[in-house]
């Protein structure tokens, strides 16, 4: 966990340090692409788990449910935070 905090931390050192300048926006438009490598990687995992598909019947829905969850509260977090942040119209 702190791992993950210190990664969070410095990537918005660094950005705070490289702001105004053309990798930024580079950044930018790449998210998009993680993002769907993620939900891909949340795919297969789940898809390549042979114990929980063996079982589909009984937790195989509840996985796929948890995963189909998670992929939408993802969004509507990322949809949320950038309302917040950048206003209505998408920029601020």
């Amino acid at each position: 966990m702190f791992s993950i905090l210190l990664f969070l931390m410095s990537g918005i050192g660094i950005g705070y340090l490289l702001r105004g300048r053309r990798v930024v926006g580079l950044a930018g438009r790449s998210i998009r692409f993680v993002v769907l490598a993620l939900v891909f990687v949340i795919g297969f995992s789940t898809g390549s788990h042979g114990e929980l598909l063996g079982q589909f019947g009984q937790f195989g829905r509840q996985a796929v449910v948890i995963a189909a969850l998670g992929i939408a509260g993802s969004f509507a977090a990322a949809w949320v935070a950038a309302r917040l942040l950048f206003g209505k119209g998408g920029a601020r």
